[in-house]
């Protein structure tokens, strides 16, 4: 059944590199406020090191993950497999906000594809990985990336998207501040 390690190994890595989806889990300290878990597809995360991972957030309707993050750093990402033998596996960690003013902003950029409506990069020190069985997840036929948010992204522009950040990515649902400020 599950187990536990201090860092990636390399079937893990591989793993993840199979995965058309995974999710990214954050809470703030409130016992108020809202857990959020959001879904992330595109070809937007990276095995830096066998303790550090990150991913491309692309601009959405909100702003979570940067607000908790920001407040406590606290992440799990969670990958699963669809098709093959089941399986989950967990990362746990430290996450870190890289704006685009971040002095590591050009290195990490580079080790994504390029995507319209690019809104921060979240690096995540990891400090647990899990497996576990996954036999309740379905099988799943993976068809195609949706382009909807790539073509929204583009309509509006870059003076759009920062926009758009201004307004509606600034603060979370619990009213917690995002790396988006007033001067991009």
């Amino acid at each position: 059944m599950g187990k536990s390690y201090s860092a990636l190994l390399p079937e893990h890595v591989d793993f993840i590199a199979k995965q058309p989806v995974f999710f990214v889990a954050t809470a703030p300290l409130s016992q108020e406020g809202h857990v959020n878990v959001s879904p992330k597809g595109y070809d937007s995360f990276r095995v830096f090191s066998p303790t550090e991972v990150g991913y491309l957030d692309l601009t959405g309707s909100g702003n979570e993950t940067s607000a908790h993050v920001l407040e406590n750093q606290r992440m799990t990402f969670m990958f699963m497999a669809t098709d093959g033998p089941p399986q989950i596996l967990r990362l746990y960690g430290k996450g870190r906000i890289i704006s685009p003013s971040d002095s590591r902003w050009e290195e990490v950029l580079a080790s994504f594809p390029f995507y319209p409506g690019i809104r921060q990069i979240i690096l995540a020190h990891i400090s647990r990985v899990s497996t576990s069985c996954g036999y309740g997840v379905p099988y799943l036929s993976y068809q195609k990336e949706r382009d909807t948010l790539k073509l929204w992204a583009q309509r509006k522009g870059p003076q759009g998207i920062t926009r758009y950040q201004l307004k509606h990515n600034r603060l979370s649902v619990d009213n917690l501040p995002t790396a988006i400020k007033n001067d991009p």
